[in-house]
């Protein structure tokens, strides 16, 4: 399916250079993105219709009404700020195992060796998607997202650092206005929800950065921005003893952040050492969300 949003936001890649970050793969922001007639922005006005199921429908226009007498100081940024959850608030032994699909010219690809040992296996896992890995794998994504074992969520629409003005992270330049940071969000929530008919529950940024004001605007488009408390693979480059080490660093209620869409990676290979281990010190897998979430 071409929809309208994969022609609009050709003119946004072809603008943007890319950058090999070690500890993920990333493009950066196109100086374009801050125009008025920014392909994001275009997209999100006329992406298509869709009921929120859970989550509670937020119109474009009204969420920046309400912004637009904010103070946009923002005075945190990173990995840990607030509002952003890192783990459940359990002390059962569960982990939800999360999987990053970034997209974009150095990390586009599929980790099928990985997606068939949590089937195989049974373990249930969370998928943070990207627009634009979507738009390359339409037909996969698809088939994913109708697979009960795993749940769909918002890795943003250009994988961009989430803040509202401009912070950068791993030499990626992040939305520098509160309207990016909402087509950010919305594009891709929009997108996912009109492919699959489920709205996303929980968003990541691109890099997992953000500052606080950009964390509101999050909660305030009806998601919950969800982190990790565990580095699983440091954007797919640790090797496989390193991701297997990682995950058994897990505890009661830990989100482990690692990647899908690196299959020449070191992860699929660490989780499948990790995953019996796990099981037996007594550990479930779960979803993220089927605790109470906690910073």
């Amino acid at each position: 399916m071409k929809s309208i949003h994969k022609w609009l936001l050709l003119a946004f890649t072809a603008a943007v250079t890319v950058s090999a970050a070690i500890f993920m793969v990333f493009t950066p922001a196109s100086p374009n993105l801050v125009s008025k007639d920014s392909p994001l922005r275009e997209s999100a006005r006329t992406a298509p219709e869709f009921t929120r199921d859970p989550v509670q429908a937020v119109d474009r226009e009204t969420l920046l009404a309400e912004l637009s007498d904010w103070d946009m100081e923002a005075g945190e940024w990173g990995e840990r700020v607030t509002g952003v959850k890192n783990r459940h608030d359990t002390e059962e032994k569960v982990i939800a195992l999360t999987f990053d699909a970034c997209g974009g010219p150095l990390g586009n690809g599929i980790d099928e060796e990985l997606i068939s040992f949590l089937q195989e296996n049974k373990i249930p896992a969370t998928l943070f998607v990207n627009f634009r890995w979507i738009d390359e794998h339409e037909e996969r994504f698809i088939d994913l997202a109708d697979d009960p074992l795993f749940t769909i969520e918002n890795h943003g629409t250009a994988h961009l650092p989430l803040s509202v003005q401009g912070n950068s992270a791993w030499g990626i330049n992040g939305t520098s206005s509160p309207e990016e940071a909402v087509d950010e969000i919305l594009v891709n929530q929009e997108h996912i929800a009109a492919l699959t008919g489920n709205t996303p529950a929980f968003f990541r940024s691109g890099t997992a950065h953000y500052d606080e004001k950009a964390v509101e605007i999050v909660q305030m488009a009806g998601l919950e921005a969800v982190n990790f408390d565990i580095l699983g693979d440091a954007g797919a480059t640790y090797s496989a003893g390193q991701v297997e080490a990682a995950l058994l660093e897990s505890r009661p209620g830990s989100i482990a952040l690692l990647h899908m869409n690196q299959p020449s990676s070191g992860t699929a290979e660490g989780v499948k050492r990790a995953v019996p281990a796990l099981r037996e010190a007594g550990f479930t897998f779960v979803h993220v969300g089927d605790y109470p979430l906690t910073e």
